[in-house]
């Protein structure tokens, strides 16, 4: 930043920008015009570039700087300054670089006709790269706020080719960026696609076919470390609550989840999610139009299989395969298919619900017998139409 900007003693303008982040309530065009009339966004940027050492400046100016750039006028000030949003998307400080994630965030959300213009920019400053940078080895907030700009950026049509480029030889394939990261890159890699995926049925189409979904089975089945196989099953469930998900996630992930249940050498921990992920997929009645019948039973019977071995110290798994069967019981299908199983599965519901031993668990599983035959009777119902 040129020298004319730059200020001898930033006391003022820590009191100012103090008052000005602390400001109850949000803030309008008019009040931030009126601070930057004061207090020019090439003084603050100076000011945090060149005096992070004075106590406290570094916070409060970036607290300052986002509620700038939250407001209409702010965020129309920052094509401007994308120079600044590079370089601060570099910066050692992870306040800035969460700042800078932050900044795209805004610009993208502000940014009124969605046109190849604000792509051009985040293009010629290789704003995308940075941001998988931030998200790869940033700080846990840096990396969260790195997530949200990148799903901001692919509210554009013309940025999916930028998140999803054809070469899967680009460096920028989420493939190869994950092969690349430890871990914990990796878990925020798949982060990142099951956000993406979120977004519309069209995304999770492009995710699909660049077999990306495969990414997060293979960290499920090949890592050793239980809390990044956790952290990769939650990610799962995360999957399994999207709208448009079952179409996608059907088959094959009908297989993982079975051979994680039949599995008695894993974690119960990791049992006991696959068992609640099983019960979310099958729960939802579209799931049925994707996955064929051989292979929910199949499922079904694992869980059925798994209850059978536990014993009364299993206390978690069970209850979470109770509440995965009663999952399943609440979709039509799925209560057709507990019933018709062999042995019926839902006798496993209907035990527990007259356990006098059972305390809460007992009163869980009643309610999921009244779901359960209650949908049995809407089938019986609708079949006498």
């Amino acid at each position: 930043m040129d020298e004319e900007f730059a200020l001898d003693d930033p006391t003022q303008l820590l009191d100012s920008a103090s008052d000005f982040a602390h400001h109850p309530g949000s803030l309008n065009d008019a009040a931030v015009k009126d601070f930057l009339d004061r207090f020019p966004l090439p003084v603050i940027i100076s000011a945090l570039q060149t005096k992070s050492d004075v106590p406290g400046l570094e916070n409060t100016l970036v607290a300052c700087l986002e509620r700038v750039f939250k407001t209409k006028y702010g965020a129309s000030l920052i094509p401007q300054y994308m120079t600044f949003v590079q370089v601060g998307l570099k910066a050692d400080s992870q306040v800035v670089r969460c700042l800078s994630c932050k900044t795209v965030s805004s610009f993208l959300k502000n940014f009124d006709d969605k046109s190849i213009y604000a792509i051009k920019l985040i293009i010629d400053c290789d704003i995308y790269q940075l941001l998988l940078d931030c998200l790869i080895n940033g700080d846990e907030q840096v990396a969260t706020a790195a997530i949200d700009a990148i799903k901001n950026l692919a509210q554009f049509p013309e940025a999916v080719g930028i998140i999803f480029p054809s070469n899967i030889n680009e460096a920028t394939h989420l493939g190869n960026v994950a092969s690349r990261c430890s871990s914990l890159g990796r878990v925020r890699v798949l982060s990142l696609i099951v956000k993406l995926f979120s977004i519309s049925s069209s995304i999770a189409s492009v995710i699909y076919n660049s077999n990306l979904l495969s990414l997060l089975e293979a960290e499920i089945r090949n890592s050793n470390d239980t809390l990044v196989t956790l952290s990769a099953l939650e990610l799962l469930y995360e999957l399994t609550e999207v709208q448009h998900g079952a179409e996608f996630l059907a088959r094959t992930t009908l297989q993982l989840l079975h051979s994680i249940i039949s599995n008695s050498s894993m974690e119960s921990i990791l049992r006991s999610r696959a068992l609640m992920i099983s019960g979310r997929l099958l729960s939802k009645e579209n799931v049925y139009m994707f996955v064929d019948e051989p292979s929910a039973k199949s499922l079904i019977s694992a869980i059925d299989v798994r209850l059978g071995l536990l014993d009364s110290q299993d206390t978690d798994e069970r209850e979470s395969a109770l509440e995965a069967l009663g999952g399943i019981g609440s979709s039509i299908q799925g209560a057709v298919l507990l019933l018709t199983s062999f042995p019926p599965a839902a006798r496993h519901i209907v035990h527990a619900a007259f356990d006098r031993q059972g305390g809460g668990k007992q009163l869980v599983s009643m309610v999921f017998c009244y779901q359960f035959f209650n949908r049995l009777q809407n089938f019986v119902w609708l079949g006498t139409e």
